[in-house]
């Protein structure tokens, strides 16, 4: 048996207190009546000689009303409660998952320290990715300077082509605008009517050269929003060359306006912005290592998620009780009615058969 109130809950704790303390004084009121009662016929007189100036004990009568209206308010206050008794059981479909996949498309992610690229790696992690939670929906944001953006789909192959399509040299506007990358995935959720039902995910991938605006108050506001923000971190803290491509091909070396070899590296300042990125989004740092990106890290933890958390299941279903309960109080209300405290008087023939007194 269950109840339809959490009475763990403050609110309704109180008025189970509430309705035990009211329980309690009727039954306090009866027992200090009965006492009184029992007092005023002692000071009345002696108890033996009062009994016989009585025609009738009223005092079993009396004990039995008090007991049936203790007994149909018990009841109703338990019927109040709304118990529920387990009726089968019903199967509860998989809860959807809805995954927005933020993807660094800034230059330095043509760096080769994880084969063949970075960027090209996590497209095909990503497209894995896709691949291996069927029944999620995906988002998509590819960032650089700004954000391009998919909206969410049951289409996973439309998510990958959106990616494969795409190519660093291809955005609009150079940098790593991660905080502007994150909106726009907080608001493909928003402006999605589904996604407030659904488990809420946003997976960033990025090598972490960001250091402008704050992107840790966006994955904060996402958290506070139910959304999760978990972190890929492509790319470690030893200075790496970033190729300069043209057309899919490398044709050398990045360089600044002195000639210098451009290099990527992940500086302690945006190595503390990611781990606080996912600290606040309520979500997961997960590091490149061994030539993979990372990627494959989250999707074997959303796999376990849909199908520990999010898959189909049976659930005892609980129907309410509360009218056995309510009708005995009814019961017991007109039993209690039923007793009279002194025998009932025959009733006088006014008048005879035919008239006359």
């Amino acid at each position: 048996m269950k109840f339809h109130y959490d009475f763990t809950a403050p609110v309704p704790l109180f008025f189970l207190v509430l309705a035990v303390l009211l329980l309690g004084a009727f039954v306090t009121l009866l027992v200090l009546a009965a006492a009184r009662r029992a007092k005023d016929e002692s000071t009345f007189g002696e108890p033996k000689l009062v009994s016989r100036l009585v025609s009738h004990d009223a005092g079993a009568p009396r004990l039995a009303k008090g007991m049936l209206l203790a007994a149909a308010l018990a009841l109703a206050l338990f019927a109040a409660a709304r118990p529920q008794l387990p009726r089968g059981t019903r199967i509860v479909p998989a809860t959807n998952l809805d995954v927005v996949i933020v993807l660094d498309y800034s230059k330095s992610m043509y760096a080769r320290d994880v084969s063949p690229s970075r960027i090209a790696r996590a497209k095909v992690e990503v497209s894995d990715l896709v691949k291996r939670l069927p029944g999620a929906r995906f988002g998509a944001i590819a960032f650089a300077g700004e954000p391009m953006s998919f909206p969410l789909t049951n289409d996973g192959a439309a998510i990958a082509q959106f990616f494969r399509q795409l190519e660093p040299n291809d955005m609009p506007v150079g940098g790593t605008a991660t905080a502007r990358a994150l909106e726009r995935a907080r608001e493909l959720f928003n402006r999605d009517p589904k996604s407030k039902d659904h488990v809420r995910v946003i997976v960033l991938v990025t090598d972490g050269e960001d250091l402008e605006g704050d992107p840790v108050r966006v994955a904060e506001a996402c958290a506070a929003e139910g959304t999760r923000v978990d972190v890929v971190q492509i790319g470690g803290r030893l200075p790496e060359v970033i190729p300069d491509v043209s057309e899919g091909k490398v044709v050398g070396v990045r360089r600044d306006e002195t000639g210098k070899p451009l290099t990527t590296s992940l500086s302690p300042e945006a190595e503390q912005q990611l781990k606080d990125i996912a600290s606040r989004g309520k979500g997961t740092l997960v590091h490149a290592e061994k030539g993979a990106t990372g990627i494959d890290e989250i999707t074997k933890r959303l796999s376990k998620q849909m199908r520990d958390e999010l898959a189909e299941r049976a659930e005892t279903v609980h129907v309410d009780e509360y009218r056995w309960p309510l009708g005995l109080a009814l019961v017991l209300l007109v039993l209690e009615a039923l007793i009279f405290e002194a025998p009932r008087r025959a009733k006088r023939l006014l008048g005879r058969v035919g008239g006359g007194s």
